[in-house]
């Protein structure tokens, strides 16, 4: 975990809520770990916003999601 977060401090752009997030999204599953770390060393000059994409294309994503199980309101 300590090299996914110093990869992702060392991104151009990168801000703390961005840094949050994508540590909070790798400690879902052990796997998120490596597949971060494996996407930012084979690709150059990525953006925050290149990661959260990713990140958001990830075939779980929306299985962490906040909404998943609230129900309508009414």
């Amino acid at each position: 975990m300590k090299e996914l977060i110093k990869q992702l401090s060392n991104i151009s752009d990168a801000y703390d809520d961005f840094i949050s997030g994508a540590i909070c999204y790798a400690n879902k599953d052990a796997s998120h770990v490596e597949i971060l770390k494996n996407y930012m060393r084979s690709k150059s000059d990525l953006t925050s916003s290149d990661i959260v994409y990713f990140i958001m294309k990830q075939p779980d994503f929306h299985s962490y999601s906040a909404t998943k199980n609230s129900r309508g309101v009414g």
